[in-house]
C-alpha cells in the first residue's frame, strides 16, 4: 500500500474537479432533450465513479501495479482525464471569477450592475466558456489518445559536436547515444526491434546507454534480451543505471528482496554485453591516443531523486586524460554538480525527462511542460566549452504515448578543431 495516503488525496482532488465540470455540463446540455441530457450526465458520472475506484484501487491491488494493461493504458487514460478536467475547471473558473465580478458589482453599484443580471438572485453561466473549457479538456484529451499511436516512432537525430581538446585520433568518432528504454512498457516487440535495427544501422563506434533499463524489476527485461543483445559497437556498450533502475517505487517483500533485483539487473546488463558503469571511467584508447568514459549511478537535483552517484569516485586517474565523456542519467545533475565541479567534463550524456513525452518541437520553437521542473530536458546544451545532451528517451513510462516529443536515437559524431 505504497503512498496510499497520495493516492486519496488525488481521488479527492478527482471528484472536487468532478463536481466542477459537471456545472458546465449542465449549462451545455440546460437546451437539449430530457433523455439526451440524463443520458449525458448518467454517462459522465458513471465514468467519473469508474475512474476514483481505479485511483483508490491501485495502491492496494499488487495485480494492477504490474498489469502492463493497467499501467499503460488504463492509468494514462485515468491521467489523461485528470488534466483534461484540470484544463477546462481553469476556464471555468475565468467564468467564476465573471461572475463573482458582475455580482460584486451589483451589490456596490445596484442601479448599474441590475442590467448584468438575468433575474434578482443569479447571474449565468456562460455557455460560450462552458463549451470553450470542455473542448480544450476535450480537445487535450484526444490529442493524448492520438499520442498512443507514436510510441514506436523512433526518430534518428544526428548532431556533430566539435572540441578543440579532442585527440585528432577520435576524429570523426560516431557515437550512439540511447536512454531511457523502460522494457517494462513494452507491448509490441515487432516494433522495438525496428528501433534496434535502426540503433545498428547508423554503424557507431561507441553506443553509450544512459539509464532506465526497466521500469521497477530486473525479469521486465526476460522477453527483450535477444532484442537489445543485438546492440554491439567496435569500441564496446557502456551502460548506467537510471532512478527506475533500482526499483525504488514499488513495495518490495524485504530490503533484501529490492537488493536481489538490482543484483539481477547489474547481471542482464552483462548478459546483453553492456558495460555497465557504477561510479566509475574507462579510459579508451586509439592510434595510442585516450579518452575517458566516466558513468555514475543516478544522481538528481530535482524533486526526491536519489543522490547514488559518486563523481569522487569515478573521476580520480582521469584528470592528465585531455578529453572526457560522463554518462549521468539526470540531466540536473550537470548544474548541480558538474559545471561548478568538474569543469574539464566535456561533454556530458543524460535522459530522464523524455521531454516529458509530451510538447511541440519544431526547427524554430521547442516546448514543453517539463521544463517547468527542467532547464536542460531536451537536445543540445552549451555553457563555455562544456556540452550536455539529453536524449529524449527510447522507451515511455505512464503514458504510452508521445505527442510532439518522439523517441530518440541519438548520433553524435566528435569532431577535432584545428
Amino acid at each position: 500500500m505504497r503512498n496510499s495516503g497520495t493516492w486519496w488525496i488525488i481521488a479527492v482532488i478527482m471528484l472536487l474537479l468532478d463536481l466542477y465540470v459537471f456545472q458546465a455540463l449542465r449549462t451545455v446540455t440546460q437546451n437539449s432533450n430530457e433523455r439526451f441530457r440524463v443520458a449525458i450526465h448518467i454517462g459522465y458520472w458513471l465514468v467519473s465513479a469508474v475512474t476514483l475506484l481505479a485511483l483508490l484501487s491501485f495502491p492496494y491491488i499488487q495485480a494492477l501495479q504490474t498489469s502492463k494493461l493497467f499501467r499503460n493504458y488504463i492509468f494514462a487514460i485515468l491521467v489523461g482525464l485528470f488534466f483534461a478536467k484540470l484544463v477546462g475547471s481553469v476556464i471555468f473558473l475565468t467564468d467564476d471569477l465573471r461572475r463573482g465580478s458582475l455580482f460584486l458589482l451589483s451589490k456596490v453599484l445596484p442601479d448599474s450592475g441590475a442590467r448584468f443580471l438575468n433575474d434578482e438572485n443569479a447571474i449565468p453561466r456562460s455557455t460560450f466558456l462552458s463549451w470553450l473549457g470542455l473542448g480544450l479538456g476535450g480537445g487535450l484529451f484526444g490529442t493524448l489518445l492520438y499520442g498512443f499511436s507514436n510510441k514506436y516512432n523512433y526518430q534518428v537525430k544526428k548532431i556533430s559536436l566539435a572540441f578543440s581538446n579532442l585527440p585528432k585520433a577520435f576524429n570523426g568518432l560516431r557515437i550512439v547515444h540511447i536512454s531511457d528504454i523502460h522494457s517494462g512498457s513494452f507491448q509490441n516487440k515487432n516494433a522495438v526491434n525496428r528501433g534496434v535495427e535502426m540503433v545498428l544501422q547508423q554503424q557507431a563506434d561507441l553506443v553509450l546507454f544512459t539509464g532506465d533499463l526497466v521500469n521497477d524489476r530486473a525479469d521486465e527485461m526476460k522477453e527483450y534480451m535477444d532484442v537489445f543483445s543485438k546492440v554491439k559497437a567496435p569500441m564496446g556498450v557502456y551502460s548506467t543505471l537510471g532512478n527506475h533502475d533500482y526499483g525504488d517505487y514499488v513495495s518490495w517483500p524485504s530490503p533484501q528482496a529490492k537488493k536481489e533485483n538490482l543484483d539481477r539487473l547489474k547481471t542482464v546488463h552483462a548478459n546483453l554485453g553492456w558495460r555497465l558503469l557504477m561510479n566509475e571511467h574507462v579510459l579508451l584508447e586509439k592510434d595510442k591516443q585516450q579518452i575517458a568514459l566516466l558513468g555514475i549511478e543516478n544522481w538528481g537535483a530535482k524533486g526526491r531523486f536519489p543522490k547514488y552517484g559518486k563523481m569522487q569516485e569515478a573521476y580520480p586517474g582521469t584528470e592528465k586524460i585531455p578529453f572526457k565523456i560522463l554518462m549521468s542519467h539526470d540531466p540536473s545533475h550537470w548544474d548541480a554538480e558538474v559545471k561548478p565541479l568538474y569543469s574539464d567534463i566535456d561533454l556530458m550524456l543524460a535522459g530522464h525527462t523524455h521531454g516529458m513525452q509530451f510538447g511541440i518541437e519544431n526547427p524554430y520553437f521547442k516546448w514543453s511542460p517539463v521544463q517547468w521542473m527542467y532547464r536542460q530536458w531536451a537536445g543540445l546544451y552549451e555553457e563555455g566549452k562544456q556540452k550536455l545532451y539529453v536524449n529524449r528517451g527510447f522507451g515511455f513510462i505512464g503514458y504510452p504515448g508521445r505527442v510532439g516529443i518522439l523517441p530518440e536515437i541519438t548520433v553524435i559524431e566528435l569532431r577535432s578543431e584545428a
